[in-house]
């Protein structure tokens, strides 16, 4: 076992109070009733918020400190912040009470008075690692930009014509392009451009419609932008559109986490705060810019070059990114503003990009599926295949959809933030330090992991050869990998719950709760040892069977019993191991080598629509075309998610994997060895 070593924000408010958060020192003063959390935002404070502040996640628990602190020229103390309710005692779980000070949810503790609060490691928001690189796939470059050089006769004094008219005439008779308008900024520059290139100009045009830049002489470069706002990450694909070739790309965390981790929580937040819609909408728009700045740089050009940009995201990804009010998707039926392709100046929606910039964005299928979906749909084309083809992009929301041979199939299913490491008691996102990969000896049970930042396993690690880093808890991947090896190695029963006839030091009980425990505190990074619990297990469940329950409706919509290919898509389901996937009962039973990860294939779908605009037609008829099942309402739905929640599954059977799953556990005799055990317990604890 190799063990682990052990901004001033000086705006004066009225009544205010000094706010400080260690260890990092940032500090300010806040009026009272302020939340420790917004104070914390304002700060930029990375404080982990899964739920956006509703008091439903737990995740942002801050230590109250108590006492003077001199060099802080503060006194702190518990009763400085609004008294603890009952609704956050209930994520506490008793542990509101320390030596140094009381254990609070930053969400729910409101600033009465000057306050120093600690940020411990475990709830620090961290940077993810996020796939980012696009798929090479087969494209012909036609897109909507183009560039072509015109030569023109000097004006006289017996033509009256203006530049514009003179410009227009040259390309209706050159390259016979008719109706052409101008737009503004390219109109304000077009006199200079014109004298200065001595009437031969290079001219920019978007969709042969619009003349969009004139540059004086000939001079090449047009280049676009691909961007995949997703729920957790945004992604950008910078493109030179003469060549297709791909110049850079770049990834970041969907700053809006810090409003609520899922769709709802971000819904909510823009409908219940005055405003919140207001930044929701500047957090992803300065993402946008600073995307556009960091790839433009890297290919050596500037970001106001770049004249057009193909954006995709989930229904309520681009309400915020347009500032539309998404209340509507928050409700039944799920109505958006509008699901058509869209195409808008970027000028209007303050992007740093061409002055006269095009926005397109590809349309939505329904409700909650949408841009992201038909993009995914565009890169893996599955209507051009003869195999029935399901394509799950995992996530808060996960978008299903599924060709049978004849027709395109839709759905979204609510499986929630627990994939993103939400929800789970030791959980974070996919950042250094999370375990991703979990192994688990059938016998033994002895626990072999890896984490991100540190390529090797754990049981190549020595006090001679240390990690880089050592664990700080476990993203998403690693959670799917350690519940379907626990029920792989007798640990958990088809059910759910831990196997009461196991006795093992890594097997501890809270009454009737067991918790397996991964790695132990001399381990961690945190001094806390990384276990999962019951409650972490029932969430996975949960999610998964939402996931299975889609997928399984679909298939029942389309009549085919079985797929002959799935399709992982999405930055997290890069990550996913399909064994372990299959084992879990996350998908459907499939041949394993025909289950495959393809990455950001939404990102790769917006490129495709970059580079060619023919593909944009393709992309509104995939919209109009798909046949959308809801999952809301649906009885079957319901039917088939309960079923689902067990490991693998309760009844369906899973012939491609069955020689790796184990015997099912009697459940009356693993009652009865159940409370035998807890009396064996009792007796221990007297």
């Amino acid at each position: 076992m190799t063990t682990n070593p052990k901004f001033n924000h000086s705006e004066d408010h009225p009544k205010a109070a000094s706010v400080v958060f260690l260890p990092s020192g940032r500090r300010g003063k806040f009026p009272a009733g302020i939340s420790l959390l917004d104070a914390a935002r304002q700060l930029g404070e990375p404080i982990e918020s899964i739920c956006g502040g509703h008091v439903a996640c737990g995740k942002c628990q801050v230590q109250i400190e108590t006492g003077q602190f001199p060099k802080l020229g503060i006194v702190s103390g518990s009763d400085h912040v609004s008294p603890l309710t009952e609704e956050e005692q209930v994520w506490l779980k008793g542990q509101s009470k320390s030596s140094s000070g009381q254990l609070r949810l930053a969400c729910n503790a409101r600033i009465l008075d000057d306050v120093v609060a600690f940020v411990p490691e475990r709830v620090r928001a961290h940077q993810q690692t996020i796939r980012k690189d696009a798929t090479l796939r087969p494209v012909t470059v036609e897109p909507a930009i183009r560039q072509v050089y015109v030569e023109l006769a000097a004006p006289s004094l017996g033509d009256r014509r203006g530049d514009w008219e003179r410009l227009k005439d040259g390309l209706r008779e050159q390259w016979g392009f008719d109706n052409l308008e101008i737009a503004y900024p390219a109109l304000r520059t077009l006199s200079d451009a014109m004298r200065e290139g001595g009437y031969k100009v290079t001219v920019v045009l978007w969709n042969e419609s619009r003349v969009i830049e004139v540059r004086p002489g000939y001079r090449e470069g047009i280049w676009g932008l691909a961007v995949d706002i997703g729920s957790t990450t945004v992604v950008a694909h910078l493109s030179d559109l003469q060549t297709g070739e791909l110049l850079a790309t770049q990834a970041v965390m969907n700053p809006q986490v810090t409003y609520g981790e899922d769709l709802m929580s971000r819904i909510s937040y823009a409908t219940d705060n005055k405003d919140g819609l207001k930044k929701l909408h500047r957090a992803i728009l300065g993402a946008f810019n600073r995307l556009a700045k960091s790839v433009a740089e890297q290919a050596g050009i500037k970001s106001t070059d770049i004249h057009e940009a193909v954006v995709v995201g989930n229904t309520t990804m681009i309400s915020l990114f347009l500032n539309i009010n998404p209340e509507n998707l928050g409700m039944v039926p799920f109505i958006m503003a509008n699901r058509d392709e869209m195409d808008l100046p970027a000028s209007e929606l303050r992007l740093r990009l061409h002055p006269a910039a095009n926005v397109h964005i590809l349309p939505a299928v329904a409700g909650h599926v949408g841009a992201d979906n038909v993009a995914v749909l565009l890169a893996e084309e599955p209507y051009r295949q003869d195999d029935v083809m399901l394509i799950v992009d995992v996530g808060t929301n996960a978008e299903i959809a599924l060709w049978n041979g004849k027709k395109l199939y839709s759905a979204s299913s609510p499986t929630g933030p627990a994939f993103e490491g939400a929800q789970i008691s030791q959980g974070m996102r996919a950042a250094p330090g999370a375990i991703e990969r979990v192994r688990i000896d059938g016998k033994t049970k002895a626990v072999r992991y890896k984490i991100i930042g540190e390529e090797r396993w754990s049981d190549a690690w020595s006090p001679e050869n240390p990690p880089a880093l050592f664990p700080t808890g476990i993203c998403g991947s690693g959670i799917i990998e350690a519940v379907a090896e626990m029920y792989l190695a007798g640990i958990l029963m088809s059910d759910g719950r831990f196997n009461p006839d196991l006795e093992h030091p890594l097997v501890t009980w809270q009454g009737r709760k067991g918790a397996f425990t991964l790695v132990t505190e001399n381990e961690t990074t945190t001094g806390h040892p990384i276990s999962v619990t019951q409650d972490d297990v029932r969430a996975i469940q949960l999610a998964k069977a939402a996931l299975y329950a889609g997928s399984k409706l679909l298939m029942r919509e389309a009549g085919v019993t079985q797929v002959d290919r799935i399709v992982l898509a999405g930055a997290f389901g890069s990550y996913i191991d399909p064994f372990h996937a299959m084992v879990l009962g996350l998908i459907p039973d499939a041949p394993l080598e025909q289950v495959v990860a393809v990455g950001n294939a939404a990102g790769d779908g917006a490129l495709i629509a970059l580079l060619n605009r023919d593909r944009r037609d393709e992309a509104q008829w995939l919209a109009r075309s798909s046949h959308y099942v809801e999952t809301a309402a649906n009885v079957y739905f319901q039917d088939v998610f309960v079923a689902a929640i067990h490991i693998p599954h309760q009844t369906d059977a899973f012939p491609h994997i069955a020689k790796w799953l184990p015997e099912p556990v009697n459940p009356l005799r693993s009652r009865g060895a159940g409370a035998r055990r807890s009396r064996r317990a009792a007796r221990a604890s007297r």
